[in-house]
């Protein structure tokens, strides 16, 4: 009995320890919980049991609500922040109708944020960080909202625009020119959002701000997207063909030219050569009479020669009568004309070294004279 009480005894100062240290680790995380830090990016609604009690969203000169705060520790209040910067909504591509009834993908983007509060003072359940806290509750909520509403003004504005209107252009191969037609619609459906929705303004209602809208292009369906690829390819293609057309017609006629002006300047060529091959000739042939002109015997000689060049071989008969230059020749020799020139500026010709025989066959006196030899 007296071991278990000095147990006993022994056991206090644990439960002791164990309770203090759970102490000290409430009072930490009663401390921890009841600091608020509101950063400059950010809204920040303190609750107490449901019930808005503090707004921390002001950042003027005047009043400026970031930094340290304190408030009751959880569970007892608690804190609920916001972004204040703006946000960027980029929804899909959504296809709509023009006043011509021509259907079209029209892909925009909004610029958002929660709205600031004024400069005076206002209730708790009026600032706009608590409007958008109590009808919203988060972005995502906010902006399958603002996709509706976006999407039924711009919805609105295209309905009374043509599709030839939005796609106009001054120049084939140039961009809009001044203010776009999208940019204008964009404009207008961002003004109808901002108008009274009922007694209460959409972004007065809602707490949210909208900064800008802006559509970034505008597509055809993917069902009318092929059919239209088509056209503008075969639109290409017939353009493509006009320009090979005009390119082979121009090949041609450059071809033609050239071979033109080709022909023109062999047929020159031809020509003159043609002309200065005659002009050669002439020469030569006045070059040719005037060596005859001053010995026409000895021209006579060369050319008995050349005739014996060529028609006597070593199987040649020939029959020949005493006055033909061939026979006189071969019976008296080189003429003595032939042999000597009176001209002063020749010399003389050389006496030829052998005499020239004439054939041993006889002659007689009372017939004309027919000699028949063999030339070796």
């Amino acid at each position: 009995m007296l071991n278990s009480f000095q147990n006993r005894r022994d056991d206090r100062p644990v439960w002791r320890r164990a309770f203090g240290i759970a102490a000290l680790v409430l009072a930490a995380a009663c401390i921890a919980t009841s600091v608020v830090f509101v950063d400059e990016t950010e809204f920040v609604i303190v609750e107490r049991l449901g019930r808005v009690v503090a707004v921390y969203d002001r950042a003027g000169q005047r009043q400026n609500d970031r930094g340290l705060h304190f408030k009751l520790p959880w569970p007892v209040s608690t804190i609920r922040r916001f972004d204040r910067r703006q946000q960027l909504f980029d929804p899909p591509g959504r296809e709509m109708f023009t006043r011509d009834r021509k259907n079209i993908t029209v892909s925009s983007y909004l610029c958002w944020k929660i709205a600031d509060p004024p400069e005076s003072e206002l209730a708790l359940t009026e600032r706009p960080v608590v409007k958008f806290f109590r009808g919203l509750g988060n972005v995502l909520t906010a902006e399958a909202r603002l996709d509706a509403r976006v999407r039924s003004a711009i919805e609105a504005e295209l309905g009374r625009v043509e599709l030839t209107d939005l796609l106009h252009v001054d120049a084939a191969d140039g961009a809009p020119q001044g203010d776009s037609p999208l940019k204008a619609i964009a404009a207008r459906a961002l003004a109808e959002l901002k108008r009274s929705e009922g007694n209460e303004a959409f972004s007065g209602r809602l707490g949210i701000e909208l900064v800008d809208l802006r559509i970034k292009r505008i597509n055809l369906p993917e069902g009318n997207r092929l059919a239209v690829y088509e056209r503008m390819r075969a639109e290409r293609e017939r353009i493509a063909e006009r320009y090979r057309s005009a390119g082979l017609a121009e090949k041609a006629r450059i071809e033609s030219q050239a071979r033109r002006q080709s022909d023109e300047l062999l047929a020159r060529a031809d020509a003159d050569a043609e002309r200065i091959r005659g002009e050669g000739e002439a020469e030569a042939i006045g070059i040719l009479n005037q060596a005859h002109a001053r010995d026409p015997e000895f021209y006579e000689f060369q050319r008995t020669l050349a005739t014996y060049t060529k028609i006597l071989t070593e199987r040649t008969t020939l029959i020949l009568s005493s006055g033909s230059p061939l026979f006189k020749l071969l019976t008296e020799g080189v003429p003595r004309a032939a042999a000597k020139d009176d001209s002063p500026d020749r010399q003389p010709a050389a006496p030829p070294k052998t005499a020239v025989k004439a054939p041993r066959s006889p002659i007689r006196d009372d017939a004309p004279v027919e000699g028949s030899g063999s030339v070796p």
